[in-house]
C-alpha cells in the first residue's frame, strides 16, 4: 500500500498539472479547444508521443490511488485517528472517485488514446438532470451542492492551516525545500477548496432553480471565474493553484509518512520503538 500510495500520488500530480495547464492556456485566451478537467488532460496526454502507453502508465496510477484509498477505508488511514468512521468513509469515497475516473482513461486507450472522453460538463448536467426527476431528487441534488461545498470550504481551511504537513516527513526536508512545499500545499490546496466550493454552488443551484444547466463540472467552473469582476485574473489565479496542487502530489509522493510494518492504524507514523527500522522513503 505504500508503493500504491506514491504511485497514485504521481497520477493525481499528472492530472491536476495538465488541468492547470489547460486552464492557464484559457484564461490567457489561447483556448485549444480542450476541456480544462480530466477528460482534456486526458486527451493532451493522448496526442503526445507513445500516448497510448502514456495512458496505460495513468491507468496503474489511478488504479493504484483507488486500491489505496480502498485499503484505508476497509483498515483505517495511517496517521493519528485514521480510524474514525469519518475518515474511513471519505477514503472510501476517493476510491469510488478514483476507480470512476481510472476506467474512463481505460476507455480512452482503448479507443486510440486521442479523446479525452466525454466533457466533464457534459456528464454533470447529464446526471443532475436524472437525479433531479428521482422523487426527492431535487432534495438530494441540493444535499450533494452543500456537501460539495463544506468539503470546498473544509479543504480551504485546512489547506491555510497547513494541515497536510503533519502527513509529511518534513524533518528529511531541508529548509528552503520545505519551505517549498509549504507553499505549494498551501496555494495548491487553497485553490482546490475553492474549485470544490464552486462547484459546489452550482450544483446547489441547480437544485434550487430547478434546472440541471446549472450545475457545473470542473471546466465550466473554471471558466465561470472569468466572468466575476476580477476576469480573467482570477480563472489564472485558480489554474495556477491547480497546477501547483499537482506538484504538490509529487512532493507528498517522495515525503509521505508510511507507517511502519505491523503499526497500527491508528497509531501515529514515528511513534513506534524507536529501535525499528524506518520505513522506505
Amino acid at each position: 500500500m505504500e508503493v500504491a500510495s506514491r504511485v497514485g500520488l504521481c497520477a493525481r500530480g499528472v492530472i491536476y498539472v495538465l488541468v492547470g495547464i489547460l486552464a492557464v492556456r484559457i484564461g490567457l485566451g489561447s483556448d485549444s479547444g480542450q476541456e480544462a478537467d480530466r477528460s482534456g488532460a486526458v486527451g493532451t496526454l493522448g496526442e503526445q508521443p507513445f500516448g497510448r502507453a502514456l495512458l496505460w502508465a495513468l491507468v496503474v496510477g489511478l488504479a493504484a490511488m483507488a486500491l489505496w484509498r480502498l485499503s484505508e477505508a476497509a483498515f483505517g488511514q495511517t496517521v493519528e485517528g485514521g480510524d474514525k468512521w469519518s475518515r474511513r468513509l471519505g477514503s472510501l469515497g476517493m476510491a469510488v472517485f478514483y476507480a470512476v475516473i481510472c476506467i474512463g482513461v481505460v476507455q480512452t486507450a482503448l479507443v486510440g488514446g486521442s479523446a479525452g472522453g466525454r466533457p466533464g460538463d457534459e456528464t454533470s448536467k447529464e446526471y443532475t438532470a436524472r437525479v433531479l426527476d428521482w422523487p426527492g431528487g431535487r432534495v438530494i441534488v441540493g444535499v450533494f451542492g452543500v456537501v460539495l461545498i463544506v468539503v470546498g470550504v473544509v479543504i480551504l481551511v485546512r489547506s491555510l492551516m497547513r494541515k497536510f504537513e503533519k502527513n509529511l516527513r518534513t524533518d528529511e526536508m531541508r529548509p528552503a525545500t520545505r519551505r517549498v512545499v509549504a507553499i505549494l500545499g498551501i496555494v495548491g490546496g487553497a485553490a482546490c477548496g475553492v474549485v470544490a466550493a464552486g462547484a459546489g454552488l452550482s450544483v446547489l443551484l441547480a437544485a434550487v432553480r430547478y434546472d440541471p444547466d446549472q450545475a457545473k463540472g470542473l471546466d465550466e467552473t473554471l471558466r465561470s471565474f472569468a466572468a466575476t469582476p476580477a476576469g480573467p485574473a482570477l480563472l489564472i489565479a485558480a489554474a495556477v493553484g491547480l497546477l501547483l496542487f499537482g506538484l504538490y502530489s509529487f512532493c507528498e509522493a517522495r515525503w509521505r509518512k508510511a507507517a511502519e510494518h505491523g503499526t497500527p492504524a491508528e497509531q501515529p507514523t514515528g511513534a513506534a520503538d524507536p529501535g525499528a527500522r524506518p520505513g522506505a522513503p
